[in-house]
């Protein structure tokens, strides 16, 4: 395919770029080249290829969740300025 100055200055319009003048030949040279590979991509045979979402394996490197015991509740709230004995107490924010 060919790439003209017009085709380079309505992509670089498109994607709000402002090529000086001496660029738009050589950009036009890179888009043509960046075309012409996708043309030797698309003409490989991939019909016994199957289809990848990622290029490496994907697992979870998460591990699985578990009952564990948590701290003693009087011992969390022993530091705390005032307390109901379940929560910690603060001053309303909201009237």
């Amino acid at each position: 395919m060919k790439i003209t100055e017009e085709l380079v200055d309505y992509v670089s319009e498109l994607s709000r770029l402002k090529l000086p003048e001496g660029e738009k030949a050589a950009m036009a040279a890179e888009l043509e080249k960046i075309v012409d590979y996708m043309d030797v991509l698309s003409g490989l045979d991939t019909a016994d290829v199957e289809p990848l979402s990622h290029v490496f394996p994907v697992k979870n490197v998460l591990r699985a969740d578990e009952v564990q015991p948590s701290c003693d509740r009087e011992a969390l709230l022993s530091g705390a300025p005032a307390s109901d004995g379940e929560a910690f107490l603060v001053p309303r924010a909201v009237e």
